[in-house]
């Protein structure tokens, strides 16, 4: 994988180009892949967005998300679009597999793919130019930083500060976590200066939602939640009737993981939830303890080292079986 500046000099020629998200896109993979959007169609390019699936309701403020192409809803436009494709940008994930029934033809195309992402261990020979930064807060940080770098800073406009800066305050934790560096704040400053509205951003994302979901939320860590103090560890297990009963959409789990952490002497939580189609898990942790690691030695995932996913093909109440024994075997990193 050849270095992200080698392409640089290239995008003062107009291609045809496909941005790729990961599955259920969240803030920063809908964000930066819209940033890069408005960008490249300032250079003159034709840009197309692809997510693998559905989003969630509270992302399609968004400036350009309504011309975001849902793969699995509208499967032949997608298709065309990649075909006719010269460049594929592959942003916020780094193996194939994060784009559900996207990724057997994302790996068969005879088309240049261009990575750019901030996740542990990627797929790099599957790119022909790229970045993996581990160190970046968010994919929109970094995208933010191709832009810059290409010389293009005066490009920055409205709508491209409004989609970065949905997803470097999310990934970010609302600048809370360690990776809201000092360059994400003068990020951010810069972002300012094109006049959005940061108040009414962070409104569209997190006040954003119908009735069922909080109500669905309290019952969930009423009756849901397993808190073993002995392993400084949580759970939260969800049924599939649960999601059901409340009309649980596309989203409206996003941020449940994190619940667990604010009790006192909880190093690590785990949300684990019966899809139907699969058993999906979510993992996050304080200090040192290493969910990447954890998720890609139990549950086939991977991200970051304190925040990572995975799944099961096992039923939920094995799942839960698996993970307890799991933060049985961890417990002395977990002290």
């Amino acid at each position: 994988m050849k270095s992200i500046e080698e392409i640089y000099p290239l995008l003062l020629e107009p291609r045809k180009v496909a941005i790729i998200m990961h599955q259920k896109p969240d803030a920063d993979a809908m964000g930066s892949s819209l940033g890069l959007y408005h960008f490249l169609l300032q250079l003159g390019h034709q840009p197309t967005v692809i997510s693998p699936t559905n989003w969630a309701e509270w992302l399609k403020w968004m400036p350009g998300c309504e011309q975001v192409i849902d793969y699995e809803y509208s499967t032949e436009k997608a298709i065309a679009a990649l075909e006719q494709a010269e460049w594929v940008f592959c942003l916020d994930f780094n193996t194939m597999s994060r784009t559900r029934n996207m990724a057997s033809r994302l790996r068969r195309l005879p088309t240049t793919r261009i990575l750019v992402d901030h996740h542990q261990q990627p797929e790099s020979e599957l790119f022909a130019y790229g970045v993996s930064n581990t160190q970046k807060s968010s994919t929109s940080e970094m995208i933010y930083d191709l832009i810059v770098g290409s010389g293009n800073d005066d490009k920055i406009n409205k709508d491209i500060a409004e989609c970065l800066y949905a997803g470097v305050m999310t990934d970010t934790g609302s600048f809370r976590f360690p990776g809201a560096s000092a360059d994400v704040h003068r990020m951010v400053a810069r972002l300012k200066d094109t006049g959005i509205n940061h108040t009414k951003i962070h409104e569209d994302l997190f006040d954003n939602f119908l009735e069922n979901r909080l109500r669905f939320i309290g019952y969930v860590l009423q009756n849901r939640m397993e808190i073993f103090y002995e392993h400084n560890a949580a759970l939260i297990s969800i049924p599939w009737k649960d999601l059901v009963r409340y009309e649980i959409k596309t989203g409206d789990t996003e941020g449940l993981v994190n619940y667990p952490l604010s009790i006192q002497g909880i190093k690590m939580a785990a949300l684990i939830i019966d899809r139907d189609e699969e058993v999906k898990c979510s993992f996050r942790s304080k200090g040192d303890f290493d969910v990447n690691v954890f998720a890609r030695t139990y549950f086939d995932g991977g991200g970051h080292v304190n925040a990572a996913g995975g799944h099961s093909g096992d039923t939920l109440e094995v799942t839960v079986e698996r993970f307890i024994e799991a933060i049985k075997e961890n417990s002395s990193q977990l002290q």
